[in-house]
């Protein structure tokens, strides 16, 4: 991860301190297969010596923008690069203080503390990724205020207080619009350093395609990132929903034509179908010809 940081132009005393902080807080034994090991990788200069340098400075970041920004892929990513254990928390409209810090449970003849992953977390110098913070209840979220500002500590009733690991971060995500979503709660929002996730670029949205798939002709990325650009575009001029602008669904759409599938047969399962409207739908099919041929062979798209 340190020479795709290097690759992608960040600074170099940025990563110095990265590197020094590695050492400085070596992992745990028998959590080191909770560092995750990405997937995909995070395209962007700027943003990358943005949130490292908040991590660095000791704060939390919130991570905001609007769908396939990035978000959680870039969570994933400083995990990785800062080669901290991570615990991932989805929060959804029951999600309680029980759920984050942990419950009282019967083992062994006596009442013990189950613990939650924020309380790992805390304990452990683990980064938490907190995915979709505005879908919980702010009242909910209250019990994190003294976790995230400046007492970095935890009090559980009827347990002592704990007192957080120093490599300890919390990464939290959101997207305004979707349903069930609502306002954060300000208190929890001054906890941590925003960063407002740009669109990918086509740039990024080529290198991501090149690295997943190696054999996938150039001239096919260009066309496909420009395809998702095509779609964004018409996205904020208010002639389609965001429901087809999924990077997800195109890059599992080439995944489907390199197995086999007939290009515009995978591209309407992994674009076209995402929308439930049928006008909408057209409209998606539309911009696809103006993009791509009427037929799309294995061959044509790969090497």
């Amino acid at each position: 991860m340190l020479d795709f940081l290097k690759n992608e132009g960040v600074s170099h005393s940025i990563i110095a301190e990265v590197e020094r902080f590695r050492a400085s807080f070596p992992v745990e034994e028998g959590l080191s297969h909770r560092i995750p090991v990405p997937r995909y990788l995070y395209y962007g200069k700027d943003i990358w010596e943005e949130a490292i340098t908040a991590l660095l400075c000791g704060e939390n970041l919130l991570l905001v923008g609007p769908k396939a920004t990035g978000k959680n892929v870039l969570a994933e990513n400083l995990a990785a690069v800062f080669g901290r254990p991570s615990w991932d928390v989805s929060f959804y409209i029951n999600t309680d203080a029980a759920t984050l810090l942990g419950t009282d449970t019967f083992a062994d003849g006596a009442v013990t503390l189950r613990k939650g992953p924020i309380y790992q977390c805390a304990e452990k110098g683990g980064f938490g990724i907190l995915d979709e913070i505005n879908m919980a209840k702010n009242e909910s979220l209250a019990v994190l205020h003294a976790t995230l500002d400046f007492r970095r500590c935890i009090d559980m009733p009827g347990y002592d207080r704990i007192t957080m690991h120093n490599a300890t971060r919390f990464i939290a995500t959101m997207n305004y619009g979707y349903a069930g979503t609502r306002e954060l709660n300000e208190a929890l929002a001054s906890r941590f350093v925003v960063i407002d996730m740009p669109a990918i670029t086509t740039d990024g949205m080529i290198k991501l395609l090149c690295r997943e798939y190696p054999k996938l002709r150039h001239t096919y990325a260009e066309q496909f990132a420009g395809l998702f650009q095509d779609i964004q575009k018409k996205c904020d001029g208010g002639e389609l929903s965001t429901k087809p602008l999924d990077l997800r669904g195109l890059v599992a759409a080439v995944r489907l034509m390199q197995t086999g599938l007939e290009g515009n047969r995978a591209l309407e399962l992994g674009l076209v179908n995402k929308s439930f409207d049928d006008f909408e739908k057209q409209l998606v099919r539309d911009v696809i010809r103006a993009r791509l041929p009427g037929a799309l062979t294995y061959e044509d798209v790969f090497v």
